[in-house]
């Protein structure tokens, strides 16, 4: 069955100067304008394509990807605002992406950047975006394990922390001692479960827990040393988010995998930055962070 806003698997039914047709089911035939269709596509080939409406509502085939698909939640970046039906977002196709006025939560202008939800509209069928998210968030308990790594989309700021989307089905909480850098609405990342509290509220963190955490995270920065020849410009003092843009992690993370390698001194602190030590030379001599060795 043809998933309208989505990618769907169609055969090329025949072709034409406008480009080719593909096969929709029950006796529908959908273009793929020529400028997308594939070198090399055959008749019976089949081809991945993305199925939405044009701006006359014919379905439409195309081989680009939009930035997000019915069913998913992202950050669009508003393009222009008609006065009797609503805004219109880039979604990263031809056609924009239209918000009715309905479906927004706040009013919304031109240039802004808003975090929707992508949904065929039931009045009229077609794809259309929503601000008002909490209607499209899963109302089943959530089923999560603490330490699972799950997916994130950050919904915005709040005096705790930040709201975050939790794959594209729950809302989950990121505690502002485990983020260490600013987050912009929209922003996707990875993350952790730290707790499920009573009521199904998620507690969220950046970096998976305890000893685990640390020990993958001493192994990624002895790679990243042997890789740059043994120094990096990486330290405590460090901003939290260079750190999270290098390593992937926080400040916090960051250090605790920096104190377990200076305790089995696989490193010394060069003041800036840190450099392997060479165990062959190292032998019993005892240094200090800042101090290099004695």
């Amino acid at each position: 069955m043809l998933a309208l806003g989505q990618i769907n698997p169609l055969p090329v039914l025949r072709s034409t100067p406008q480009g080719v047709y593909l096969g929709g089911g029950e006796n529908e035939e959908i273009l793929l304008p020529t400028r997308y269709v594939p070198r090399g596509t055959q008749l019976d080939d089949v081809l991945e394509v993305f199925v939405y409406r044009d701006s006359e509502d014919r379905l439409i085939a195309t081989t680009e990807r939009p930035l997000a698909m019915v069913g998913e939640f992202a950050a669009l970046k508003v393009v222009s605002v008609n006065r009797n039906v609503g805004a219109f977002l880039d979604w990263g196709l031809p056609k924009d992406l239209m918000l009715p006025f309905r479906e927004q939560a706040d009013p919304i202008y031109a240039g802004d950047k808003v975090l929707v939800y992508v949904m065929v509209d039931e009045r009229s069928h077609r794809i259309i975006a929503t601000t008002k998210l909490n209607r499209y968030l899963s109302k089943q308990p959530p089923r999560y394990r603490p330490k699972q790594p799950v997916s994130l989309v950050i919904v915005n700021r709040t005096p705790l922390g930040y709201n975050a989307i939790v794959e594209n089905a729950h809302q989950g909480l990121l505690y502002h001692n485990q983020v260490g850098a600013t987050l912009e609405p929209g922003q996707k990342l990875k993350g952790f479960v730290s707790a499920i509290r009573p009521g199904g509220k998620i507690d969220l963190s950046l970096d998976a827990a305890g000893y685990q955490r640390v020990a993958s995270l001493t192994d990624q920065i002895l790679d990243a040393l042997k890789a740059a020849g043994g120094r990096l410009d990486y330290d405590d003092d460090t901003a939290p988010e260079v750190i999270r843009q290098q390593f992937d992690c926080s400040k916090k993370a960051f250090k605790q995998a920096l104190g377990a390698l200076f305790r089995q001194r696989r490193i010394q602190f060069t003041n800036p930055g840190i450099s392997l030590v060479d165990l062959r030379v190292a032998g019993d001599s005892e240094w200090t962070p800042g101090e290099g060795k004695k």
